[in-house]
């Protein structure tokens, strides 16, 4: 049996290089096998070669100790007959801070399966920051939770094992869903608040002492100046409520990870609702964002990969932040916005991204919904965020990169593969060894919001590049050979590995190398 394993920041599924161009169907699609019909279609339309997937704990385990994988069994089919790999996402106790696909069993026992109390003797809320809705999450403090969530992962694990262990048809799994508690920035029921005031422990302590060059500035301030000995607020001081809440979740979380790949040891990941502002429990406190990953990586080392869910217009900025605390970049979920494309073609050729995964995706094209405008930040200026994505174009972009897979992987980790975009116009040169390219994407001839470029250098003088929305200029870095001469200029595809040429530009497209639609090209250049 072969297990999907990371390298370069991709997974390796039966040795070879596999990018998740991706999809994530919306949180109910995937319970129903005829409703999936559809959006497998729209998959296929979308040129993705995977897709995520929830599993839910309420259908998993309707009745204690009762396991029912057909739903799964059928998504895997699916997948299978359509030559699709998946991401399966556990929704267990967690899903965007709240119990929603908890099963009925646990939330009809509240002594047994207890409620997190965001406020003294209150195990439901209305959160104030979101328009007053209701709130009740299941307590990270209650051992029956997680022993019961714990087994019904195992079972998930071992079933996965059994009957796609061979294929690898599923070749990631997310544990939980935005983990986190909202409307405070930890518990305070009597148990937590005993917690809280218990000393922080021991070995804990001295982790966070010895990993302070990678903090945020107010959690590594907090843990210089707080003492090495005491109580949360002690050690910690303000930060202290947060990181109670990010210790608790990431060790129940940990014990999760760690029982389902005992098991069977797939790649494992979490998500995040991002930190925007306004402080713990204004954005689910606890939950694996960036400012808590040191917490996060002592409690739940059997987690292997760090995902960001990105909806904010500085998309971008997040994934700055994530690759450069060494993270592979695996995004679940991000907008369905006239961006979504060009960055599907940045990620992959830019930050060498895993994963990239558009939210809703059945929607593409569609005009947003109230909901939809909501989440994606359409309350900005800039009217790409107003415009939905073309799904054809979409399409020929996932297509597109699915079938230079191969050769795309094998350049992740170096410099023959980059890519510029738009969104950063101070930033539109790429340099190889031999030749410097520059995408100019605001000018008279073109002037893009959406525009990108990526460059596949596949010899010292020969690269493939897929451009849309710029015009593209290339100069000799050698100054011994300082000119520059286009040899083959021509449009393709790939299909099987093989590069199909089909029309030879060496004409008025060389002068005017200026693209409005996407294209794929082979360029030779000559240096003299």
């Amino acid at each position: 049996m072969s297990v999907p394993f990371l390298k370069n920041g991709c997974l390796m599924v039966h040795e070879t290089p596999y990018l998740m161009i991706c999809g994530e169907v919306h949180n109910s699609g995937s319970s129903s096998l005829e409703y999936m019909e559809k959006v497998w279609e729209q998959a296929g339309r979308l040129g993705m070669n995977s897709l995520l997937l929830p599993v839910t704990w309420e259908m998993t385990e309707p009745e204690e100790g009762v396991f029912d994988f057909g739903l799964v069994d059928g998504l895997i089919a699916q997948a299978r007959s359509r030559g699709k790999r998946l991401g399966l996402l556990w929704f267990g106790a967690w899903k965007n801070a709240q119990c929603y696909y908890a099963p009925g069993w646990v939330k009809e026992n509240p002594q047994r399966f207890w409620r997190a109390e965001m406020e003294k003797g209150k195990p439901f809320i209305r959160l104030k920051d979101f328009y007053g809705m209701g709130y009740s999450s299941l307590s990270y403090l209650c051992r029956e939770t997680l022993e019961a969530d714990k087994k019904a992962f195992a079972a998930l694990m071992k079933h996965l094992k059994e009957v796609d262990g061979e294929e690898n048809t599923v070749i990631l799994v997310q544990v939980e869903n935005e983990t986190g508690v909202m409307g405070a920035a930890r518990e305070h029921s009597d148990l937590a608040d005993a917690v809280f005031e218990s000393p922080v422990p021991r070995d804990f302590a001295d982790y966070m002492g010895e990993h302070t060059n990678t903090m945020a500035s107010d959690i590594r301030a907090a843990v210089e100046n707080g003492a090495h000995r005491g109580s949360w607020a002690e050690v910690f001081g303000d930060c202290a409520d947060e990181l109670f809440s990010a210790y608790h979740i990431a060790s129940y979380v940990g014990e999760l990870a760690a029982a389902g790949k005992k098991v069977y040891p797939l790649p494992m990941s979490v998500n995040c609702w991002l930190d925007q502002g306004g402080g713990p429990g204004a954005y689910p406190s606890g939950g694996p964002v960036l400012r808590v990953h040191e917490v996060w990586q002592f409690c739940a080392p059997e987690i292997d990969i760090y995902s960001p869910d990105i909806y904010v217009p500085y998309f971008l900025d997040v994934c700055d932040e994530y690759v450069r605390s060494g993270n592979p970049l695996f995004i679940p979920e991000c907008a369905t916005h006239s961006y979504a494309g060009p960055r599907l073609v940045y990620c992959i050729g830019h930050y060498h991204a895993g994963c990239y995964s558009p939210f809703g995706f059945e929607e593409m094209g569609q005009p947003f919904s109230a909901q939809a405008g909501f989440l994606f930040g359409m309350d900005v200026e800039d009217p790409a965020l107003k415009t939905p994505q073309n799904p054809e174009e979409y399409g020929w972009y996932g297509r597109t990169l699915e079938n230079m897979m191969p050769l795309l992987a094998s350049r992740y980790g170096t410099d023959r593969l980059q890519a510029v975009c738009a969104e950063r116009k101070d930033d539109l040169t790429m340099n190889f060894e031999c030749f410097s390219f520059t995408a100019h994407m605001d000018g008279p001839m073109v002037s893009r919001r959406d525009g990108v470029c990526l460059i596949c250098q596949i010899a010292g003088d020969e690269f493939y590049v897929i451009a849309n929305g710029c015009m593209l200029s290339y100069t000799s870095l050698d100054p011994q050979k300082p000119y520059t001469d286009v040899l083959v200029m021509e449009e393709g595809r790939f299909e099987n590995g093989r590069w199909i040429p089909a029309r030879r530009l060496n004409g008025d497209e060389i002068a005017v190398s200026c693209y409005q639609e996407p294209v794929l090209l082979r360029l030779k250049l000559l240096a003299y």
